[in-house]
């Protein structure tokens, strides 16, 4: 399971979190940083990514599109980085089941 991180989360994310999700990266490395949200989804779904985001603009468009690719929503005030990776470790067991789920899209973390 590899994720990719959106620009309103830290770069240093897939760093961090790669003994849980390898392979996994930020926008930026990528060159998406002005990407419109659209590419970025489109990058997702072609290299096998699950879309990391506090945006509620990718949970509007997989209403719109469904999967792939597949999108964690951190629906969540700005917090430290420490944090936002704190509750990745935590709910890996809840991730990695939802990403299994072939009927679900939309994982929304509150």
């Amino acid at each position: 399971m590899k994720l990719l991180f959106d620009q309103n989360l830290s770069r240093k994310l897939p760093k961090k979190l790669a003994d849980l999700y390898p392979d996994s990266s930020h926008v930026i490395p990528e060159g998406l940083d002005t990407a419109a949200d659209i590419q970025v989804r489109e990058f997702a779904a072609q290299k096998g990514f699950v879309i990391v985001t506090r945006d509620s603009d990718f949970a509007d468009l997989d209403a719109l599109f469904g999967a792939p690719p597949k999108t964690v929503w951190i629906h969540r005030e700005n917090a430290p980085t420490s944090e936002y990776e704190r509750l990745l470790r935590i709910l890996y067991e809840q991730i990695e089941a939802f990403v299994a789920d072939p009927q679900r899209s939309l994982l929304i973390i509150s």
